[in-house]
């Protein structure tokens, strides 16, 4: 057994837990602890505060492994909303430890799927068949953005490819969508496909469509619009998120495409909360929607992977030893 700290940094929470890897690099899990970025002035700051509360365990091991919410490859890394500033190369010594690998935050997520055992892995759609032992499985979930990675398998073995396919252009593929992207594009320079699949892509969605039909809408913040929208407390919120499956259902299968299509795992909290919507929305009949591809697309395996600490899991999972 290999024993590590995963952590997992987003721009709002810090989590951290030990972790132990078997022989096959399958993490588990000790005791999640949660942080505000904003109450500690950096990573080392918050690294101290969780040294401090597992010191009944004893020491932390000397080895961590840490995914961050933003570009990894960098020397100086920038988290999105906060003021925390790594610098990849002292980052070892800042923390106290001997080794550390970091990853995107989507690449973790893929190392998980890589890793989870297929109960956390239901099947949504099309037929139901393994990773392949050759070739390309998607990734992909809206979150603050829209995470995009690659498990490219060889012989059996996986090998993740952080990608940044959310930034890929928006293709509109009926008379709404083209006014849905006529009415961002008098706010952004580029439309990309994140600016519609994402936590804030459906309150753009929404606002679209009030201005397409002249209806009046209640604005609200994303986090009421999700709710509204998933319950049906709101007509016009539910018919926002039908669109919003639509074009996730295409995007993923313009991703699918592109990868190989061999098999599509849908991840992140937003995914899991329309799990019961998903499959009754649009999102297949678009994913399949791909012209002479569309008999292929039917067949391609599209699962949710289901686990409540992911990212720390993918972290984990993602670990190298130097």
């Amino acid at each position: 057994m290999t024993d590590i700290i995963a952590a997992d940094i987003g721009g709002t929470n810090a989590r951290f837990a030990r972790a132990s890897l078997d022989a096959k690099g399958v993490p588990t899990l000790g005791t999640v602890r949660k942080y505000k970025v904003a109450d500690y002035p950096s990573l080392q700051a918050c690294w101290a505060a969780f040294a401090e509360d597992e010191k009944a365990d004893g020491a932390l091991p000397r080895a961590a492994s840490i995914a961050f919410a933003t570009a990894i490859g960098r020397d100086v890394i920038k988290l999105t909303n906060s003021s925390w500033v790594i610098r990849a190369d002292t980052l070892a010594a800042d923390i106290g430890v001997d080794t550390v690998r970091l990853v995107n935050d989507f690449e973790a997520v893929a190392h998980a799927v890589s890793r989870l055992p297929d109960e956390n892995l239901p099947l949504l759609f099309g037929e139901d068949k393994p990773f392949p032992t050759d070739g390309g499985v998607t990734i992909l979930g809206p979150g603050t953005g829209l995470g995009v990675a690659l498990i490219a398998y060889d012989q059996g073995h996986p090998h993740v490819i952080a990608t940044e396919g959310g930034h890929l252009d928006f293709a509109p593929l009926d008379p709404i969508e083209e006014k849905i992207l006529s009415y961002l594009r008098d706010k952004f320079l580029r439309v990309s496909t994140e600016r519609i699949v994402s936590g804030p892509g459906l309150n753009y969605i929404y606002k679209a469509l009030g201005t397409i039909g002249h209806d009046r809408v209640v604005l609200m913040e994303d986090p009421e619009l999700w709710q509204a929208a998933l319950d049906g407390s709101d007509s016009f919120a539910r018919a926002a998120l039908e669109r919003f499956c639509l074009c996730y259902g295409s995007i993923a299968g313009d991703l699918a495409l592109a990868h190989g299509p061999h098999g599509v795992v849908l991840a992140g909290g937003l995914t899991q909360r329309m799990r019961d919507f998903l499959p009754h929305s649009g999102f297949h009949t678009r994913f399949k929607a791909k012209g002479r591809f569309e008999s292929l697309m039917a067949t391609v395996p599209i699962r949710m992977a289901i686990h409540d600490e992911i990212g720390l899991f993918g972290a984990a999972a993602a670990f190298r030893e130097k």
